[in-house]
């Protein structure tokens, strides 16, 4: 079975989902077409994404874990 670590707080995750769905609102709102609107999209999955599975591809290849509280 395949596992990731969490590498995101909690605090960072509500960060993340509130920056992705505020980018696709801003999307919406700004009217983007093209390639503008699927790169804005990409990021902005991306970042709810990586919010709602708690892990972050880049970090953990920098090498950032989660620490545990005693």
């Amino acid at each position: 079975m395949f596992y990731l670590q969490h590498n995101l707080p909690w605090f960072e995750r509500v960060a993340r989902f509130g920056a992705g769905v505020g980018g696709g609102v801003a999307i919406a709102y700004l009217g983007l077409s093209g390639w503008q609107a699927w790169a804005a999209g990409a990021g902005a999955v991306t970042l709810a994404g990586t919010a709602l599975v708690g892990v972050c591809p880049a970090c953990a290849l920098l090498g950032r874990k989660l620490e545990k509280r005693a």
